[in-house]
């Protein structure tokens, strides 16, 4: 899988998780993801998490740190195993810098106040993850904490992230390689 860092601030809205954004912001085609930082407003009625949607709520934060990841002939059931990776490799970033969180599915959590919005979504032509991981969390609708509150940088975390994952999808694909079918 290739990775960009778009360096211009863009805005998440919940409308770029779409086929082809990736395409469109890095010029990079097939397995691939892109990593930016803007302000994330993204109003019920463009909330894919249809739980999130029937109860009203919405999603907001000054500033954040983005991935969207588009993977061509990935079904929906490995997508939300990919984000709970990502997820996951997350914790293990923020840990080796001393930083307790905590799982809970596919958020990220600092003591009680949440760190990340994710979703996985189908699309006709590939699965799309999105994680938010604040940087500025002013005007979130929950008890939020940010990367800055953390003393993170928000610019090298997702680079060593986006890394970090695309290397574990590498390894998996080559696992997959090297194995005997039983019986």
């Amino acid at each position: 899988m290739q990775f960009k860092i778009v360096e211009k601030e863009i805005s998440y809205t919940g409308k770029e998780l779409r086929s082809g954004w990736v395409l469109q912001h890095t010029g990079m085609k097939g397995d691939a993801a892109a990593g930016f930082v803007g302000p994330c407003h993204v109003h019920t009625q463009d909330l894919v998490d249809l739980d999130d949607a029937r109860a009203g709520t919405f999603i907001k934060s000054e500033c954040m740190a983005h991935i969207i990841a588009e993977h061509p002939g990935c079904g929906l059931a490995a997508a939300v195993l990919r984000q709970r990776l990502l997820v996951c490799l997350l914790c293990e970033l923020l840990g080796a810098r001393g930083h307790h969180v905590r799982r809970e599915g596919d958020d990220v959590y600092v003591g009680d106040r949440k760190l990340t919005v994710s979703i996985a979504a189908p699309s006709p032509r590939s699965a799309l993850i999105h994680l938010g991981i604040n940087i500025r969390p002013e005007g979130a609708p929950v008890p939020a904490v940010g990367l800055e509150e953390m003393g993170v940088d928000s610019a090298a975390l997702l680079g060593e992230l986006l890394d970090r994952y695309s290397r574990e999808l590498e390894s998996a694909a080559h696992a997959t390689t090297k194995v005997r079918a039983v019986e």
